[in-house]
């Protein structure tokens, strides 16, 4: 059942946080790339929120003080009050992804990148010498399903193992995606049935595979016979993180107050030029001027972050539910010795993530205390972390990357690939052929493939092929390269 009641929110975030360590805090000059102010007592008569979700989040925090980051974004983005992926949108106003939506995603602009990362999973299975008869494709947060469908394509034409899929697993929140990708992969004819813990119907393109939803990682079947291909493409980002400041009294938490005045969102390149755009924000950030107990706990877990107590005013962001889902994922590769992770994203390779939080509407950096449920947020994500908690796992691992978009996809043929198909295109052209194609049409989706190449793997401004990396996880085999790592199917080095 839905939680529609104030109280109730009140009493979830108030277990959730235990307001005794959210009374003292202290504003923040700028911090997260938002420029914050003290918090003021507001004028008689409260202005109208921007959306239900900012006036149960305001009334929350006024009745349990402060929230961090990650209870924060976790509200915006999954709330049943009206998170950004879980709120029923309107008939018409379509869904978060492509030009209509609020971003565009790689599978969105080329359908070459989920048939390479098909490729992938085929090419590791191969190398493993095709260990098991069942085999789990898995993909967190499918968005619409575009990446799952170019995936599944690209394994369908390798027969042996597509025979072997005991099943797809998506693991997704949000009803509304679910249903989008229900029309994709299965048909918007066919109805989904309810199973233990989730829903099910058959591929369209193979009824003879089941299409199988779960909101949890954890219930996906684990056994040593099942063997799991794990795919995880722009879904750690949206994982909720803590922030500590180091001050003279140590590690303190940058957590988010209501903000009754006017602010300004700063970007890494100056004030937001959408300020005159959207609304104002409604809330800022501040810092705990005593410890809570996420600043005693999570800095300490790594020595990256031991090493940053030495400089003042370092700042450093920690997702303990990256770190525990990447503890599940490495535990379930290590416990079938097969298969395999990829994960895709943004994020730094070689440093902490600080001062990454981002608001993004409408293909626009905007504030991410703007609009909470209507506002995408996001982070940088930190590869060393996820890699570092692979390796901790009691279950032998090996860690491979992370190395730049670009470079993976390259490694994998995208451009040999991309070529193929404009020459494909260009047969098309040919009069009395038998293609029903306009010249046009042809044209515009020769245009299409060349600029979508060029933003996969460019590190121009606008390009995706440097700020974009990928991350793999595999069975413990003494230093054997995945595909796109520096190995080939064979298993051998480049």
């Amino acid at each position: 059942m839905k939680c529609r009641i104030t109280s109730q929110l009140k009493l979830l975030l108030t277990l959730r946080l235990r307001k005794t360590y959210l009374r003292p805090y202290n504003s923040v000059a700028n911090c997260h790339g938002i420029h914050t102010t003290t918090p003021t007592p507001e004028a008689p008569g409260k202005p109208p929120y921007s959306t239900p979700l900012a006036r149960y989040l305001t009334e929350a925090i006024e009745a349990t003080g402060p929230l961090t980051l990650a209870t924060y974004m976790r509200q915006c983005l999954v709330s049943d009050l009206g998170g950004y992926y879980t709120a029923e949108r309107q008939a018409g106003t379509g869904d978060q992804f492509g030009r209509k939506g609020d971003f565009i995603t790689s599978p969105e602009i080329s359908q070459v990148f989920g048939e390479l990362v098909g490729i992938w999973v085929v090419s590791e299975w191969m190398r493993q010498r095709r260990p098991g008869e069942k085999i789990q494709i898995i993909e967190l947060g499918p968005g619409r399903g575009t990446l799952m469908s170019d995936l599944w394509r690209a394994v369908l034409s390798f027969k042996t193992m597509a025979n072997s899929v005991e099943a797809i697993y998506l693991v997704e929140a949000s009803p509304s995606l679910r249903e989008a990708q229900k029309i994709l992969l299965c048909g918007p004819k066919i109805k989904m049935r309810e199973i233990e813990n989730g829903f099910a119907c058959q591929s369209k393109v193979s009824p003879k595979t089941d299409i199988i939803w779960y909101e949890d990682f954890s219930f996906i079947p684990q056994a040593k016979d099942r063997t799991p291909y794990i795919i995880a493409h722009e879904f750690f980002d949206a994982l909720p993180i803590h922030a500590f400041t180091n001050t003279d009294n140590g590690w303190r938490e940058i957590l988010v107050n209501t903000s009754p005045r006017k602010g300004q969102f700063v970007t890494k390149d100056g004030v937001s030029k959408l300020e005159t755009r959207f609304d104002t924000p409604e809330f800022a950030l501040t810092l705990a001027n005593a410890p809570t107990p996420h600043s005693i706990l999570l800095p300490p877990l790594s020595q990256r972050y031991k090493d940053l107590e030495k400089v003042k005013n370092a700042t450093i962001e920690i997702s303990p539910e990256s770190l525990g889902l990447m503890e599940k994922i490495s535990q379930k590769i290590g416990e079938a010795g097969a298969g395999a992770a990829l994960i895709m994203d943004y994020g730094t390779s070689d440093t902490v993530p600080a001062n990454s939080l981002r608001g993004i509407l409408k293909h626009e950096v905007c504030s991410p205390f703007s609009r909470p449920g209507e506002v995408d947020i996001s982070v940088d994500v930190d590869f060393t972390a996820l890699a570092e908690q692979a390796i901790k796992s009691p279950k032998k691992v090996e860690v491979h990357g992370p190395v730049k978009q670009g470079a993976f996809l390259g490694m994998l043929g995208i451009k040999e690939r991309t070529e193929f198909l404009i020459r494909e295109l260009k047969k098309k052209k040919k009069p009395n052929d038998g293609w029903d194609v306009k010249v046009e049409d042809t044209e515009d989706k020769e245009k299409a493939l060349m600029s979508g190449y060029d933003r996969l793997v460019g590190e121009h401004a606008g390009g995706m092929g440097a700020i974009y990396k990928a991350l793999a996880v595999v069975p413990e085999r003494r230093g054997r390269r995945p595909v796109g790592f520096g190995g080939d199917v064979s298993g051998n080095k480049d």
